[in-house]
C-alpha cells in the first residue's frame, strides 16, 4: 500500500483548494490549526469514516507530528478511502510559519 505524502511547503500552495483534515483533539484544534482544516478527531474518523468521508474524494490529513495520521491512513485506505499524508503534521507547520 503506497501512501502519498506532501510537505508543508507544498501544502501551503494548495490551502483552500483541498479538503484538509486535522485529526488531533478538539482542544488542540481549537488552540490552533492549519487554515481551512476541519477537525475530525482520530477516534471518530476511525469508528465512523462513512459519516465524514466520501470514497471519491482525496483528503489531506495531519495530526501533531504525523504518526497518528499515518495510522489513520493505513486503517482507512483498506476500506477504500483516499488520502495524502501531510509530512511532519502541525508541528512542522508551526516551524515553517
Amino acid at each position: 500500500m503506497m501512501i502519498s505524502s506532501i510537505t508543508i511547503r507544498e501544502l501551503k500552495k494548495k490551502i483552500g483548494q483541498i479538503p484538509l483534515i486535522d485529526i488531533r483533539s478538539i482542544e488542540s484544534y481549537n488552540n490552533n490549526h492549519i487554515p481551512t482544516a476541519i477537525n475530525i478527531p482520530f477516534e471518530q474518523l476511525i469508528i465512523y469514516p462513512d459519516k465524514f468521508l466520501n470514497k471519491n474524494t482525496i483528503y489531506y490529513i495531519y495530526c501533531t507530528r504525523g504518526m497518528k495520521s499515518l495510522k489513520a491512513i493505513q486503517i482507512l485506505m483498506k476500506q477504500g478511502y483516499q488520502f495524502v499524508h501531510v509530512n511532519g503534521g502541525y508541528e512542522e507547520w508551526v516551524l515553517e510559519n
